[in-house]
């Protein structure tokens, strides 16, 4: 690589950066390597040489660089290397990253050293990204890299997974305190309480005012106690299933059905999927119009989410959720809705009406005490001890509706089988190869600077095997079966 920046000195300068030398027991000998002869032609970083430019990034960072002042700064290309390098190879930190490329040979030379001269400091690096490079370089190195996959048409963006995974925190789970923190106000929050308030007045109710009950609810307003880590205050608390209480945070991530993130979205650990998912899918939509399918996990079942999907003309794969009421009695289906009366008629005829809407979108239908009293289905029913059977829905139940019926077709049930071999297996690489089970950095800001390169390097990754393997297929269609006026032309 031609060095626009100041290189390392070399121990021994009239030698060169291609040779090494050597103890023997009976002096010194002096061997001529060939750095370049030593590195495998198969080798990852090859791969991922052949595919990246680096052009665009002195262009981007030159306005962080003197040329005439000052002793010369380290190449930032070479800062961003060895930053890729870690993510690449799932080293768990830039510390021993560095130590690493000081006795692999294909490290120095993805990096352009030789044997003899000195690696750039792991604090460096990181002040290079911490201090001097731009806060938004991370979300530019994960853009290029992804355009590069789209140029190469290895992206399919006509179908989304959406998921999350939990990283865990560097935080001490035993150093925190509990805080009244306010309660966030959610993004769908305004239009919900536009369509209750319609609804209400239509029905005689009072019309909740915006300061109405601030304290109670749970769509904004009000405070709420969170444990908050002392440590690290940008993380949250952590629990599920019988697993342990951890500090972590949550990578909400998007991908293809070949692999590829198209986008990610990081909060903290306790943050719900449902409620970082708006930024997720804004994020992917708004770069991809073309999308068509959303696949998601029971943990994105909304009201909200089925109808801003729908809305937007796309079709959300949603599994079923098994039913949380008693086996013994009538279950919400067997409730007959009549949309012009707005009302339902139970399994004995009898009618249950729309007496009022919550400030939370919950509908609630209730029946005569009177007739449901003596009804011989009562025991059955779920009535209350006054006799009356109370139904509740959403305001935008039919569109929960709509995603029930789109699971149970064919398409949704093959896209949704799907998952596992997307989402999930991008999450099982960016564990188990790739170092993202836990994190060393701490603040929100850094955190997301980290998981955006990991799945940068991630992406890249994909792109250098999958060019690579064009490339051995081609040379093997063109030794093996001659072109002649029959023989089909391959272009890659």
């Amino acid at each position: 690589m031609q060095r626009k920046y100041a290189d390392p000195p070399p121990q021994f300068a009239d030698i060169g950066r291609w040779c090494g030398f050597f103890m023997s027991l009976r002096g010194v000998a002096i061997v001529m390597v060939d750095v370049d002869a030593l590195v495998p032609p198969d080798h990852l970083l090859r791969k991922v040489e052949r595919v990246m430019d680096y052009d665009w990034l002195y262009e981007r960072l030159s306005p962080y660089y003197c040329a005439d002042n000052g002793r010369p700064g380290t190449d930032p290309v070479v800062l961003i290397k060895m930053v890729l390098i870690q993510h690449l190879f799932g080293i768990a930190s830039l510390r021993q990253t560095y130590r690493d490329i000081q006795v692999n040979v294909a490290y120095r030379w993805f990096l352009g050293y030789s044997l003899l001269e000195e690696i750039p400091h792991f604090a460096t690096v990181s002040y290079a990204f911490c201090k001097r490079f731009p806060p938004e370089l991370s979300e530019e190195i994960f853009a290029h890299i992804l355009n590069k996959a789209l140029n190469n048409r290895m992206v399919d963006p006509s179908m989304i997974f959406i998921d999350g995974t939990h990283i865990k925190a560097s935080a001490n789970k035993k150093k925190f305190q509990k805080e009244q923190v306010a309660k966030a106000a959610k993004v769908y929050e305004e239009q919900l309480r536009k369509e209750v308030s319609e609804e209400r007045k239509k029905l005689g109710k009072k019309v909740n005012d915006d300061d109405d009950d601030e304290n109670k609810g749970s769509s904004g307003g009000g405070t709420v106690e969170k444990t908050v880590s002392k440590t690290d205050p940008d993380c949250g608390m952590f629990v599920k299933g019988a697993h342990e209480r951890q500090f972590a945070y949550e990578a909400h991530t998007a991908c293809d059905k070949h692999g590829f993130v198209l986008g990610v979205e990081v909060t903290a650990g306790n943050v719900s999927d449902s409620a970082a998912w708006d930024a997720v899918y804004d994020q992917v939509t708004n770069s991809f119009p073309e999308v068509k399918f959303v696949t998601m996990d029971a943990g994105y079942k909304t009201p909200w989410i089925a109808k801003k999907v729908l809305e937007h003309s796309r079709i959300p794969i949603l599994p079923y959720t098994r039913y949380k009421g008693k086996n013994d009695k009538f279950k919400p289906w067997d409730f007959t809705y009549d949309a012009a009366t707005d009302s339902f008629t139970c399994p004995r005829g009898h009618e249950l009406r729309h007496t009022t809407t919550s400030k939370e979108g919950k509908r609630t239908y209730r029946s005569s005490p009177k007739i449901c009293k003596d009804c011989p289905c009562r025991t059955v029913c779920g009535a209350n001890e006054s006799g009356q059977r109370i139904l509740t829905t959403h305001i935008w139940q039919e569109y929960l509706d709509l995603v029930e019926h789109l699971r149970k077709t064919e398409r949704g049930k093959e896209l949704y089988a799907m998952r596992k071999e997307t989402i999930e297996r991008v999450f099982a690489d960016a564990k188990e190869k790739h170092a993202m089970r836990y994190t060393h950095h701490r603040g929100l800001a850094r955190v997301s600077a980290w998981v955006r390169l990991k799945y940068a390097a991630m992406n890249l990754k994909k792109i250098a095997i999958g060019k690579w393997n064009a490339s051995n297929f081609a040379s093997y269609i063109m030794i093996f079966a001659p072109f002649n006026d029959k023989t089909p032309v391959l272009v890659f």
